[in-house]
């Protein structure tokens, strides 16, 4: 299943649901409520809204209330996401996006090391490729 596509504001719903799930529509906003100062109303809008773009998972509770989880990792929605930046802001080219955020942030050494780590796996597993 392809990631949904999904708002800032749902992204910020999925935030609260992956720290913690199942949730109630009422303990969601009551979680987003000093961040956002979003109404119950305004929050089970966008938990429909999920639900409708396969995001999030509804169901009954023993009480009979509903409740949301995820439907998808976060992982899975972080990579689609990337994706569509990548090849909307930069084209789909890697180099000039690596080239622009390296360049405009402060990395610690321990930021560089890993990054110097990560270009040299993606090396060797190239290479490995074309053997």
């Amino acid at each position: 299943m392809k990631a949904p596509n999904i708002s800032e504001a749902e992204w910020t719903v999925m935030e609260a649901l992956w720290d913690h799930s199942p949730q109630t529509a009422s303990e969601v906003a009551r979680s987003l409520q000093p961040s956002t100062g979003w109404a119950v109303n305004t929050v089970r809008t966008l938990l429909t809204r999920l639900v409708e773009k396969g995001a999030l998972l509804s169901e009954e509770n023993v009480e009979g209330v509903r409740i949301y989880s995820p439907a998808v990792e976060r992982d899975a929605l972080v990579r689609s996401e990337s994706e569509s930046f990548l090849n909307r802001v930069f084209r789909g080219a890697a180099q000039p996006l690596l080239l622009h955020f390296a360049s405009r942030s402060n990395l610690s050494p321990e930021e560089i090391r890993q990054l110097k780590q990560l270009l040299d796996e993606s090396q060797s597993k190239k290479t490995r490729r074309k053997s």
